[in-house]
């Protein structure tokens, strides 16, 4: 039997974990059908980075949604490790596209490349730069639930 963790604080405070932890799943899952939407509908084949980065999402997309209910507050232990990976691959993608890092450290030399004009969408908003957002917001709203459960 799994022993269920508690918010030790008031009501309130279990109310607004909630909520943060909502928060962070409707971000996960907003990331994860905006992939998908990417490469299925739009047709877009993801390079190496960006699997490595849809690993992180989907699996917090799937994690941070079984701490829903009952509310679980330790999932920050877990979430967050992943969370925060998921951002170091994301600003190395970034790093990539904005042609920081040498040709010859980059991972997507064969196959479909990290700068490719696909990576732009609406004009300018490459998409590693809206993963960076999706992960970079993860990650605060779990540690405010850390601060707030005071785990």
């Amino acid at each position: 039997m799994v022993e269920q963790r508690e918010v030790p604080y008031r009501s309130a405070s279990v109310a607004t974990c909630w909520k943060l932890l909502f928060a962070c799943w409707l971000v996960a899952m907003l990331a994860t059908l905006g992939s998908l939407f990417f490469s299925e509908v739009m047709g877009l084949i993801p390079c190496e980075l960006c699997w490595y980065q849809r690993i992180f999402i989907y699996s917090l997309a799937l994690i941070l949604f079984l701490a829903l209910h009952p509310l679980d507050t330790g999932v920050v232990r877990y979430a967050l490790p992943l969370a925060i990976i998921g951002t170091i691959f994301t600003l190395y993608h970034c790093l990539v596209f904005y042609g920081l890092i040498p040709e010859n450290l980059q991972p997507c030399r064969a196959g479909v490349s990290c700068t490719d004009e696909g990576m732009v969408l609406m004009g300018g908003l490459p998409i590693p730069v809206l993963s960076l957002a999706a992960f970079g917001m993860i990650v605060v709203l779990l540690l405010k639930i850390r601060l707030l459960a005071k785990l």
